[in-house]
């Protein structure tokens, strides 16, 4: 795999006030691969999420993307450097097509309408949307409308894709399905991705490493098996990291 850094999250906090989120945290992605950034519920996944996708503005530490300072950076200029993002909940308008919806990911980055729609139709032909594209996108079944949402951020052909909790709500077939997308996502594009996700069957499956938060700060890291096997991992996810201090 080629281990040349593509994103360095370097001492990175973010308070709410006099809440502390995330508290010096520091990981990186490698380019050509997939990095699981999981932990209990309030570990500071999200927030790690928003203030590297640039929805917010990191208290202290620094980002870089790409061999670039991208620190306090705002959310649609690293889009456009080619970090892009998806959402928890579906990011997509559910009153139109999925066709109408692809294409926004496309307007940064393509300027002519017939590439466009080719970029439109080789998304949609690998996220198995094809047959769907005139269907308005709020009619799909749940699953597909978690591909709609993936598509559109993949349709801008990001180096780095960040992944908020893309398989929540899918049968274990559709989650298959997905994780060979995304499979496909690297071979086929050279595409990163760094993800969180609370199915750990699916992160262990796919990722190549692992990073683990607890209360805002870095735990571990680690190949699958090696997080796997970490007592300070299972701890933290067993609720007794605390019990016996």
């Amino acid at each position: 795999m080629n281990t040349q850094v593509l994103l360095k999250v370097d001492k990175l906090s973010r308070r709410f006030g006099g809440l502390i989120a995330v508290n010096e945290l520091s990981f990186y992605v490698n380019k050509n691969e997939i990095l699981g950034l999981i932990g209990p519920n309030g570990a500071g996944k999200s927030t790690t999420f928003n203030v590297v996708s640039g929805f917010f503005k990191p208290s202290s530490g620094t980002l870089n993307f790409n061999g670039q300072d991208i620190t306090g950076f705002k959310s649609d200029r690293v889009s456009r450097l080619g970090l892009v993002r998806t959402f928890q909940h579906d990011s997509m308008l559910r009153d139109m097509t999925v066709y109408d919806n692809i294409v926004i990911g496309t307007f940064s980055s393509i300027k002519h309408k017939a590439e466009r729609d080719a970029r439109v139709r080789e998304t949609a032909e690998l996220m198995g949307l094809i047959e769907v594209l005139d269907n308005v996108a709020g009619s799909l079944p749940h699953g597909l409308q978690r591909l709609v949402s993936i598509a559109i951020a993949f349709a801008a052909r990001p180096k780095l894709l960040c992944l908020d909790e893309p398989l929540t709500g899918l049968n274990q077939t559709e989650v298959v399905s997905v994780l060979e997308i995304f499979h496909r996502m690297r071979q086929e594009y050279g595409i990163s991705i760094l993800l969180v996700e609370h199915n750990m069957k699916a992160v262990m499956e796919i990722c190549d490493r692992i990073v683990v938060l607890d209360h805002g700060e870095f735990l571990a890291t680690g190949t699958p098996e090696q997080v796997q096997s970490n007592p300070n991992v299972i701890s933290a996810y067993l609720g007794k990291r605390h019990e016996k201090q």
